[in-house]
């Protein structure tokens, strides 16, 4: 397949990149710096661009079979809520422009449901410094939920899906769909190169078309 990964240079994205090369797909790799994506080959494809920029992006995502968002407005930013919320919006369209049919956003952990009516962001105990961008990404759910002219996905990480995970790529997980999946120690975890191999699962099978799941050990 021809893929295009949007945010291609950051943490989840350059896990995806990795991913998709090694299983023979030619990778177009969007960011709005090209110097941070550091994994070099044939099939890949370096674009610098910045998502508010519509032309731009809907001509770099022409001629994709796949578009899959990582899309990170950044943790530090002061207006990460309405950026990733617009910035998300602004990817959308563009896909939708291209005439893509298929669309994979990756978003948080917050909008899993931990109880009836009670969603993660939600609960006392969520950090403060991640409710914006969790709250924006749930938002954008939403908002996606209400798409009906292009197969979407939508994908929560594990709760815990950090730097700090280091089990590297085992090529094993389970999923869940509005709920996290927890482990036999109640932690609800995965690597990032394993939210890679399940994103890319999905984007090779497409098993949950209009829908939103999640994936841990």
């Amino acid at each position: 397949m021809n893929i295009a990964i949007i945010g291609a240079s950051g943490f989840v994205g350059s896990a995806l990149v990795k991913e998709a090369l090694q299983r023979g797909h030619t990778v177009t790799a969007i960011a709005r710096d090209i110097s941070k994506i550091k994994e070099e080959n044939s099939n890949l494809h370096k674009k610098a661009v910045d998502v508010a920029d519509n032309a731009a992006l809907l001509q770099a995502l022409k001629g994709s079979d796949l578009v899959i968002s990582a899309y990170n407005a950044g943790w530090t930013n002061p207006n990460l809520y309405h950026d990733f919320l617009e910035g998300s919006k602004a990817i959308q369209t563009a896909v939708k422009a291209s005439a893509v049919k298929r669309f994979i956003a990756i978003g948080g952990a917050g909008s899993l449901y931990i109880a009836p009516g009670t969603q993660l962001v939600d609960s006392p105990d969520f950090p403060e410094a991640f409710k914006a961008g969790a709250t924006a990404a749930r938002d954008y759910l939403n908002y996606l939920k209400e798409e009906q002219d292009i197969d979407w996905t939508f994908f929560s990480p594990a709760i815990e899906m950090h730097h700090g995970i280091n089990t590297g790529r085992t090529g094993q997980y389970r999923t869940g769909l509005e709920h996290p999946v927890f482990d036999s120690n109640n932690r609800s975890v995965l690597s990032v190169e394993d939210l890679a191999v399940a994103v890319l699962d999905e984007a090779e099978q497409g098993r949950h078309i209009r829908q939103r799941f999640t994936a841990a050990y």
